[in-house]
C-alpha cells in the first residue's frame, strides 16, 4: 500500500508541478511582454487575470465531470488542454490573441487542481489523507523553482516563446498517466446527476455551511496569492532591481516554499488542522505587511521568503482540508465549486494590483489590501468550519 501511495503521490504531484510551472512562468513573462508590446498597467492586470478566469470555469466544470465521468479521464483531458494552449501561445502575435489563448489554457489549469486533489482524497482517509494532500501540493514549489530557473537561464537568451514551448511538451506526460494512473480509486463512485442537481447538492443543508466557508477561504487565499505572486517579479523591478536580478530573487523565495509545505504536513498530525491553517494565514498576513513596506534588499529577501513559506503552506493545508468536507459522490463538485469561487479572487487580485498601480497607489498600500483579506479568512476559518472529515 505504501509503494502504491508513493507512486500515486509522484504521478499526481508531477501533474501539479506542471500546473505550477505554467502559472509561475506567466509571472515572469509579464514584465517581458510589457516592454515588447508596450502594455499599460491595466493591460498587465488583464493578462494576469484572464488565466484565473479560465481556471474558474475549469474548476467548476471539471469538478462536476470528475464526479460524472470519473477522475482519470478528466485529469488527462485537463493536462492536454493546457499543454496545447501553451503550444498555441508561442505563436500569438499580440496581446489580444495572448489573452484569448490564456483563457482557454486556464480552463485546463483550473480543472486539473481540484480533480487531482479529489483523486488523492479518494484513496486515503484521516491524517494520512491530509498529509498526502499537503505533500502533493508541495510539488507546486518545484514548479515555481523550475519556472524561475527557466526564466533565469533560458528566457534571457532565447525569449519567452521558446521558454513556453518547452512547457508545451509536458503534455506528453499524459501518456504516462494514462498507463499508470488507477482507473478507479478504492472508494470512487460517479454520479449521474445533471450539473444543476449536482450543484444543488453541495448547497443542501448537509453541505451549505462548509460550501460557504470554504468558498470564502479559497477566495481569500487565491486573491492574496495570485495578487501578490503574479506581480512579484514586476514589483521587484518597480523596486529598482533589474529584471534578471529579480528572477534570481524569486528563485530564492520559491525555495522557501518547500519547508513551509513539509512543516505543515508534519504539524497536521500533531495539531488540529484549523490551528495549523490559522497560524499559516496569520504568518502570511505578517509577511505580506513586511514585504509591502520593506525598503532594503535584505528585508525584501527575508520577508519574501517568509511570504512564500506561509502562503504556499496555507494553500497546501486548504487542499488537505477541503475534500474531506464532502462525501465521495459530491466531492468533485464540492471541491470544484469552492475553488471556482477562489478563482474569482484569483482573477480580481492581480487585476486589482494593475488597476491600483495605474491610478497611483504605492506598493505598501496595495499589500495592505491583502492583509485585510487575510484577516477575514482567519475569522471565517475559526468560527465557520469544523475539523472532522466526512
Amino acid at each position: 500500500m505504501e509503494t502504491k501511495g508513493n507512486k500515486l503521490l509522484l504521478l499526481i504531484g508531477t501533474a501539479w508541478l506542471f500546473d505550477a510551472l505554467d502559472v509561475a512562468l506567466l509571472s515572469f513573462i509579464m514584465p517581458v511582454i510589457k516592454e515588447s508590446w508596450h502594455l499599460s498597467a491595466g493591460q498587465m492586470g488583464a493578462v494576469s487575470a484572464v488565466t484565473s478566469l479560465g481556471m474558474m470555469i475549469g474548476a467548476l466544470g471539471c469538478g462536476y465531470l470528475a464526479d460524472k465521468w470519473g477522475r482519470k479521464p478528466v485529469l488527462i483531458m485537463t493536462l492536454l488542454l493546457f499543454s496545447l494552449g501553451n503550444l498555441a501561445l508561442t505563436v500569438t502575435p499580440n496581446v489580444e490573441t495572448f489573452l484569448l489563448v490564456r483563457l482557454i489554457t486556464g480552463i485546463g489549469l483550473g480543472g486539473e487542481l481540484p480533480v487531482a486533489a479529489t483523486i488523492i482524497a479518494d484513496h486515503f482517509t484521516g491524517t494520512k489523507r491530509a498529509r498526502m494532500l499537503v505533500l502533493v501540493d508541495s510539488f507546486w514549489a518545484f514548479g515555481w523553482i523550475l519556472a524561475s530557473v527557466l526564466s533565469f537561464v533560458v528566457m534571457p537568451k532565447f525569449g519567452w516563446r521558446i521558454t513556453v514551448l518547452i512547457t508545451a511538451f509536458m503534455g506528453l506526460y499524459t501518456l504516462i498517466m494514462r498507463r499508470h494512473l488507477p482507473e478507479k480509486a478504492p472508494v470512487e463512485q460517479t454520479t449521474r446527476l445533471g450539473f444543476w442537481p449536482a450543484l444543488k447538492q453541495v448547497w443542501s443543508t448537509k453541505y451549505r455551511r462548509a460550501t460557504v466557508c470554504l468558498s470564502i477561504l479559497w477566495f481569500v487565499i487565491m486573491f492574496a496569492y495570485y495578487g501578490m505572486f503574479l506581480w512579484l517579479p514586476s514589483v521587484l523591478v518597480m523596486r529598482g532591481f533589474s529584471m534578471v536580478h529579480s528572477f534570481g530573487y524569486t528563485v530564492l523565495m520559491s525555495i522557501a516554499q518547500l519547508p513551509g509545505y513539509y512543516l505543515a504536513a508534519w504539524l497536521i498530525g500533531k495539531l488540529p488542522r484549523k490551528v495549523v491553517l490559522a497560524t499559516y494565514l496569520i504568518g502570511t498576513m505578517l509577511s505580506a505587511w513586511a514585504f509591502g513596506t520593506a525598503t532594503t534588499e535584505t528585508i525584501i529577501l527575508i520577508s519574501g521568503a517568509w511570504l512564500s513559506f506561509f502562503t504556499l503552506g496555507a494553500w497546501g493545508i486548504m487542499i488537505a482540508f477541503t475534500p474531506g468536507q464532502f462525501e465521495v459522490a459530491a466531492r468533485g463538485m464540492g471541491m470544484g465549486f469552492a475553488q471556482s469561487i477562489g478563482r474569482i479572487g484569483a482573477t480580481i487580485g492581480p487585476y486589482l494590483v494593475g488597476a491600483l498601480i495605474g491610478i497611483g497607489f504605492k506598493i505598501p498600500a496595495i499589500f495592505m489590501v491583502f492583509v485585510g483579506a487575510l484577516i477575514l479568512g482567519v475569522v471565517v476559518l475559526l468560527f465557520g468550519l469544523h475539523d472532522e472529515d466526512r
